[in-house]
């Protein structure tokens, strides 16, 4: 039984849901019509809503293609160009008072880690 009921729920709950949404749409509808988008753009006189046919893919010829692709390369060819040339920086050297700083502490760091070793033990 409650089974049955579950299922009556979810049906009614199911076209309840269908019906708002239908209303929804609409009201979108609407308003892209108002503001001049959309397939219902054009109205008639007596508030019907015509539709004109649908558009299809846009093609473009062989020779707007060569144009754009054109376009295109000279576009390319003058972000290229503009860009100053940087100089390359030298590579960065440590020096042997750094290298020596470094290897100092690190020998610290062992004896430390050693001397806590041999304490635990």
């Amino acid at each position: 039984m409650r089974r049955q009921i579950d299922q009556n729920i979810l049906e009614m709950a199911l076209v309840g849901y269908a019906a708002r949404r239908e209303e929804i749409l609409q009201k979108i509808a609407e308003i892209e019509r108002q503001l001049g988008r959309g397939k219902g753009s054009a109205a008639s006189s007596d508030g019907s809503v015509e539709t004109g046919p649908s558009q299809g893919k846009r093609r473009v010829s062989a020779a707007a293609r060569a144009r754009m692709a054109e376009g295109q390369r000279k576009r390319w060819a003058a972000t290229k160009t503009s860009k100053p040339v940087a100089a390359e920086k030298p590579k960065r050297r440590l020096s042997a008072a750094g290298r020596a700083a470094i290897v100092a502490a690190t020998k610290k760091r062992w004896a430390l880690k050693r001397a806590e070793a041999a304490k635990q033990q």
